[in-house]
């Protein structure tokens, strides 16, 4: 898993956000996800990387890494 930008940097539609096996990054606004989970911006704008908690279907809690594009 390669971070190939960092936050606050600007990106144009189709630059690879994050190059990765399996989805330890999610995409986010602005971010889809390709084949092979590989995410990449879909319009203009700033990186994000942020943090969310996400709760399970049997209640249980996790955390997820989501990249933006804003």
């Amino acid at each position: 898993m390669a971070h190939t930008k960092s936050g606050g940097e600007t990106a144009k539609p189709g630059s690879i956000l994050v190059r990765q096996r399996g989805t330890k990054f999610v995409p986010g606004d602005g971010a889809m996800i390709g084949k092979d989970d590989t995410i990449f911006a879909v319009i203009d704008g700033k990186v994000t990387f942020e943090q969310k908690r996400k709760i399970n279907f049997d209640g249980s809690t996790r955390r997820i890494h989501r990249v933006s594009v804003q």
